[in-house]
């Protein structure tokens, strides 16, 4: 294997004080800018509807309002005549209201409407799935610390749920600053980010501990920088076949999946930056050293 030889422990600093300016302003977007929620979390009513005719998003949100049927968003979805509608706060027990909508919008825009689509979220399941989507990666956190305090010392278990937190709030802060949709598909985009991350974290992680073991007298930044160098071929690799897959999917998967691969391709980004330049010094600021290691493996060994 051809191990590269670039010094990544020199730009540690600068690449932590990038880390923490995107994390502040990722808390801080998500303070005073807030999320945008999707139905799954706001509760309302989504309809996919096909047009016969060549109609607008204006003429259709203009028709929804004469209805006084709240916050109302539409948008193009997939091919053309096809739209996504998004209404908050319809009456569930409504019957009739779905067909006066259809009707109300084949009369106004003069054309055949055809509802291929209706999902109805109420406000009490929409605070439940909400609440468990919290709770999803909460425990999901918690067991990645686990495992690592488990597999790892302390150190490396803080280091790597650091690098998970920063991940995961710098890809909501920027969904945030951008206005993007959070749904259900974000949800699970953000779990498999914390596992994509995890794992790149601790194939770095385990080099670091074979080579603090065979290197006694080598500081820990320059352990760190060696580690990195040792597996950047396998991180390079891994990343880039990942984006491809995703830019695929973004590219060619349609709207519903557009949010999700998007999630995603920041994920994969920001994942294998923090593995490198925020789980690595971290190990340098808690004084991690071939010692603690030895102390550890003499526990171990009867």
């Amino acid at each position: 294997m051809i191990t590269s030889n670039i010094n990544f422990a020199s730009n540690f600093k600068k690449a932590n004080l990038i880390s923490i300016t995107l994390f502040i302003l990722s808390i801080f977007f998500m303070i005073f800018k807030g999320l945008n929620y999707g139905i799954d979390f706001k509760g309302g009513t989504l309809i996919e509807l096909r047009a016969e005719n060549d109609i607008n998003e204006t003429s259709i949100r203009d028709s929804l309002n004469t209805m006084d049927l709240g916050d109302i968003n539409v948008k193009k979805f997939g091919k053309d005549r096809d739209y996504l509608i998004k209404v908050e706060q319809i009456n569930s027990n409504d019957n009739n209201l779905i067909p006066e909508i259809k009707e109300r919008l084949s009369k106004n825009l003069n054309t055949k409407i055809d509802f291929r689509r209706v999902e109805n979220v109420g406000p009490k399941v929409s605070a439940e799935l909400l609440e468990s989507s919290v709770i999803a990666i909460s425990l999901a956190l918690m067991a990645m610390l686990f495992y690592i305090w488990i597999r790892f010392e302390w150190q490396f278990s803080v280091g790597s749920i650091i690098a998970l937190f920063h991940d995961v709030v710098i890809t909501i802060g920027i969904f945030s600053l951008l206005s993007l949709e959070i749904n259900l598909s974000i949800i699970a985009a953000v779990l498999t980010i914390v596992g994509y991350s995890m794992n790149d974290t601790v194939v770095i992680y385990d080099r670091v501990r074979e080579n603090l073991l065979k290197y006694n007298r080598v500081s820990i930044s320059d352990i760190a920088n060696l580690s990195i160098n040792e597996t950047l071929s396998r991180t390079i690799i891994t990343s880039v076949t990942t984006l491809l897959a995703l830019l695929s999917i973004y590219i060619l998967g349609g709207e519903i999946l557009r949010g999700f691969s998007f999630a995603m391709i920041l994920g994969v980004l920001i994942g294998t930056y923090s593995s490198i330049f925020v789980a690595s010094p971290i190990l340098k600021f808690l004084k991690v050293s071939s010692q603690t290691l030895e102390k550890k493996e003499e526990k171990i060994v009867p």
